[in-house]
């Protein structure tokens, strides 16, 4: 396998790529949506909202973890979770300037 190229791309763009590849999988999607409704931290009931095995979730956390969107703290035998406020707005804001960079040209192609 091949290494990727990561350093002939700005910090911001490096960034970015992870954020989204965290959020390229549709579990984690509905992870996310659920800590955004409850607005809170989730403590293990996540199982049950989404009816996906412990172990399944658990590993959908870290991603989203390791890409900094959410955040955790350990309780006891329980890991709560909810979204990271700061890597939340960052990954807002970054998109809708992506977004908003394009105007359309109106015949292309």
């Amino acid at each position: 396998m091949g290494l990727t190229k990561t350093e002939i791309f700005t910090e911001e763009q490096n960034r970015l790529a992870v954020m989204l590849k965290a959020l390229a999988h549709p579990a984690r999607i509905a992870i996310l949506q659920q800590l955004i409704q409850v607005n809170a931290c989730m403590c293990g009931s996540l199982v049950d909202e989404l009816g996906l095995a412990q172990a399944t979730i658990s590993q959908h956390l870290k991603e989203l973890k390791n890409a900094g969107l959410i955040q955790g703290t350990i309780e006891g035998v329980s890991v709560c979770y909810c979204i990271e406020p700061q890597a939340w707005k960052l990954l807002n804001d970054e998109m809708n300037a992506f977004f908003g960079s394009y105007t359309d040209p109106g015949k292309c192609c």
